[in-house]
């Protein structure tokens, strides 16, 4: 590895890493009954031999403790139509208990909630999860898939959302 000569200014960092558009998504897992979301938009492809996605989850977020407990997960990838629930979704400190009742979802085999809404839903047990900072990188083999609806898919770029 080679070592940094220069720190980056984190501020400058965000801004320049925010000129990547990225999808949306919600990500969904479940423990002791009690549903827990985050909205992302750190979520990848990572290989298709075996099928594994990835997204990253900050470690001081409660989500970030859900996820590594419950060892499955859900993923509903939104359309420009689900602003208002990547935005709640993305507010921390809300309360758990019937976060999800303003979105029509349903349960997947594996338990977590996904959006009926969404443009895809995906299930996923973890499969490894790696050290990235001050977020930890969650890795997923794919267990379930589904295409519940169509539109345009939401985006984020520049500080902003944005659709096609």
């Amino acid at each position: 590895m080679h070592s940094i000569e220069r720190p980056v200014d984190p501020a400058t960092y965000r801004k320049v890493v925010g000129r990547f558009a990225t999808g949306v998504a919600i990500v969904t897992t479940r423990v002791d009954g009690l549903d827990h979301a985050m909205t992302v938009n750190s979520f990848t492809s990572v290989s298709l031999d075996p099928l594994l996605v990835l997204f990253c989850a900050e470690k001081v977020a409660r989500f970030h403790d859900a996820v590594m407990e419950a060892g499955v997960w859900g993923v509903s990838v939104l359309p420009a139509s689900m602003e208002d629930a990547s935005r709640f979704f993305a507010h921390r400190g809300r309360p758990l208990n019937g976060q999800l009742v303003r979105w029509s979802h349903h349960r997947g085999a594996s338990g977590v909630a996904l959006f009926d809404g969404a443009l895809a839903t995906i299930e996923c047990a973890t499969t490894a999860v790696h050290d990235g900072g001050d977020h930890s990188i969650v890795v997923g083999g794919v267990t379930a898939l589904d295409t519940p609806a169509d539109g345009a898919p939401l985006l984020y770029h520049d500080g902003q959302y944005k659709t096609l």
